[in-house]
């Protein structure tokens, strides 16, 4: 515990991850204005007074991800939090409402690994203006969370990795009538990065995303795609890395896809249909882009390498070539 007021008025930051805490800074007078608080995996005795020396309302990072706190009362303090990590921690929907009341200044949002679903999501929307960063991989979220996502006008990168997203979802009131779900993240004109692995979404559901015009990172794993999908994808205009992995594409799927011109990286790995010639023929005609598969790995450097290699080579050709002086060329 730090004692000395001189410290704790001159205190920023505080690091105290995977420590067992009583409490933080206990007996100054003075709160100490610290703007960053690292406390993941950290063990709390006594959680009532966890943050109760602390002036809260400077703080813009806070980190309690994987702790063991169970309350989340201090949170409605911290007004000016940007970056908020709860991944692995105890909240659920019915703390939602505590994050949403300090969401204006937002940019940062960790709810990964929490039991979180899309009634907390329902809770959030309309409440983070400036959230740019959303990460919710393994949270009990469906496809209605999409809808509330998409009320959160400043995202640039969203987490859904590992969740029971499908693309679509039954429109109330209707028997039939399915509606793609990720038609909402057209809405979200800042959207650069998306992670959809381990997800459940099929070819059909992929359409939407074509509309994403300033996509620059799209990752999807899983066997229900197929060749249909690299269709869907080739729009994307701005797209400079797709990870495509452990889908059923084929040799005639992956000859027939034009990728966009600014994409530099192509993960295939766990592709198991396509084969290595299939893979060094795509390698060949765009040399530019780097190819992950198990059967190759392929990146215009080594591309580059291996032209040079060929000119070296037939320069040292040509040298030896050459007839030797006053030989006339005549052995």
């Amino acid at each position: 515990m730090l004692q000395s007021c001189q410290i704790c008025h001159a205190l920023e930051c505080l690091n105290l991850c995977n420590c067992t805490i009583d409490s933080i800074l206990q007996g100054n007078e003075d709160k100490a204005p610290l703007t960053k608080i690292s406390l993941a995996g950290a063990t709390f005795i006594n959680e009532t007074e966890a943050f109760l020396y602390i002036e809260t309302s400077f703080l813009t990072f806070l980190d309690i991800s994987n702790s063991s706190l169970n309350r989340f009362h201090f949170l409605p303090q911290m007004k000016a939090l940007e970056h908020l990590d709860l991944s692995s921690s105890t909240i659920r929907d019915d703390t939602a409402e505590l994050i949403a009341c300090i969401g204006a200044n937002l940019r940062n949002l960790n709810l990964g690994k929490t039991r979180v679903s899309s009634a907390g999501l329902e809770i959030l929307a309309g409440h983070l203006p400036n959230l740019e960063t959303l990460s919710l991989s393994e949270t009990l979220i469906n496809d209605v969370a999409i809808s509330y996502i998409s009320k959160m006008p400043s995202l640039k990168v969203i987490d859904l990795s590992n969740t029971d997203i499908k693309g679509f979802f039954q429109q109330v009131g209707a028997e039939t009538d399915l509606v793609l779900s990720l038609m909402a993240l057209q809405s979200l004109h800042h959207l650069e990065k998306l992670n959809l692995e381990h997800t459940q979404v099929k070819d059909v559901a992929l359409c939407p995303l074509s509309s994403l015009r300033e996509l620059r990172h799209l990752s999807f794993r899983s066997s229900s795609l197929t060749d249909a999908s690299l269709y869907y994808l080739s729009s994307l205009s701005k797209l400079t890395s797709l990870g495509i992995r452990d889908t059923v594409l084929t040799n005639c799927g992956l000859g027939l896809f034009k990728p966009p011109s600014t994409l530099k990286l192509l993960d295939l790995r766990g592709c198991w249909l396509l084969t290595e010639d299939a893979l060094l023929v795509f390698c060949k005609s765009y040399p530019e882009i780097e190819v992950r598969h198990e059967f190759v790995s392929r990146s215009p450097a080594d591309q580059i390498g291996s032209n040079l290699s060929i000119s070296i080579t037939n320069v040292i050709k040509g040298f030896s070539s050459e007839p030797k002086a006053g030989t006339n060329g005549i052995a």
